[in-house]
């Protein structure tokens, strides 16, 4: 062969339009043996999805040699989506809201990212057809694409893959592009390694000393170097969680009405991070700084208009709604206070006592006058 295999998948993954490509071996990797023991503490909160388990009561994402018994090498992908718009916290206007960077986008990037692996699966097919390969092709080929619906934690296999290192922000990191990357995989019944084409070497641990994702949290989600509570985290209490938000946590919510993105933004390796070339990421219209009282008053129709195909309707209407309220409840802003007032008897249950604490801290609020 003129070039190994794994250097024509890597070309190929190019070629579908991803920016980084890597092959990781399946193993039982040490990172995996902290999950059990944070599921058993209930830090992935309402998302059951994580908690799943197998027909033998073990649960599926720690340990894909058990869920596929067949996956031999994880092929894992990285696409770059950051945009060229300032971060939140280069936005000091607190009366509008902020959406999380990965969701402006044009086309919702779990079919984006898909549509790649895809077309990435085809050519793999094709090359391990080619004369040089076929002694590879004639096993029992098995390829099978996820994106954030495997049973598998990417960002562990995205480390040994090379792709980055697990930030403390529990992101992965790229050393050249930051940590602005959707992840997808692809499994695979062919051993790399084993037909001597070996797999990539772990990324290594560049965070150093720093610790201002820790430190940026406002809720205090990340409660050690590499330790998520989710329970705690922005980004799980505003599109995750159902029904109303724990009173304690609102204030730290500040304006985000879906996901948060302060602990990337601040991290220095994102400083110099470039913009996304894929067309599909690019931010829509109205979804930059989008105005508070414009999504706490939405209905169903413009709800399904406005989002349609993005990841915001994860949130569902009701979770965007009481966002939105609780945002300008924490805007110290009274010009906020009319829309309040009316929403304070919502037909939503969740939005009106939204609505009624987001008065309550608009008249104690020190800009309140």
């Amino acid at each position: 062969m003129s070039l190994d295999l794994t250097t024509r998948i890597k070309r190929c993954a190019r070629d579908a339009g991803f920016d980084l490509c890597g092959i990781a071996p399946v193993c039982e990797f040490a990172e995996l043996r902290a999950f059990p023991a944070w599921i058993a503490e209930d830090k992935h909160g309402e998302m059951q999805y994580m908690a799943a388990r197998d027909n033998a009561g073990e649960l599926k994402r720690s340990s894909l040699a058990r869920v596929a018994p067949w996956a031999r090498s994880v092929i894992v992908c990285a696409i770059n989506y950051n945009t060229a718009h300032p971060y939140s916290t280069q936005f000091p206007n607190n009366s509008r809201g902020w959406i999380s960077r990965y969701a402006w986008s044009r086309e919702d990037y779990h079919d984006a990212v898909l549509r790649r692996l895809q077309r990435l699966e085809d050519e793999l097919r094709k090359l391990l057809n080619s004369a040089g390969n076929r002694p590879l092709a004639t096993c029992d080929l098995h390829l099978r694409s996820y994106v954030d619906t495997g049973p598998l934690i990417e960002r562990i296999y995205a480390k040994y893959a090379g792709i980055g290192w697990i930030g403390k922000n529990t992101c992965i990191i790229n050393q050249k592009l930051g940590s602005w990357l959707f992840l997808g995989v692809i499994l695979t019944s062919i051993d790399l390694a084993e037909n001597r084409l070996s797999a990539d070497l772990p990324a290594p641990d560049r965070c150093g000393t720093c610790t201002r994702c820790i430190t940026a949290c406002p809720t205090q989600a990340i409660t050690a170097p590499g330790q998520l509570d989710s329970r705690l985290c922005i980004a799980y209490l505003t599109i995750e969680k159902r029904g109303q938000i724990p009173e304690e946590l609102r204030a730290g919510i500040g304006r985000h009405v879906f996901g948060c993105d302060i602990c990337q933004d601040v991290c220095p390796w994102n400083r110099k991070a470039p913009a996304t070339l894929a067309p599909e990421f690019e931010a829509r219209e109205g979804l930059v700084n989008p105005a508070l009282d414009w999504l706490a008053e939405m209905q169903q129709e413009e709800f399904g208009s406005a989002f349609r195909g993005s990841p915001v309707r994860r949130a569902k209407l009701s979770g965007l709604r009481r966002n939105a309220v609780i945002a300008m409840g924490n805007s110290g802003d009274r010009k906020f206070v009319p829309t309040l007032r009316k929403l304070s008897d919502d037909s939503d249950p969740v939005v009106a006592e939204g609505a009624r604490w987001a008065l309550a801290a608009l008249e104690e609020s020190p800009e309140y006058s």
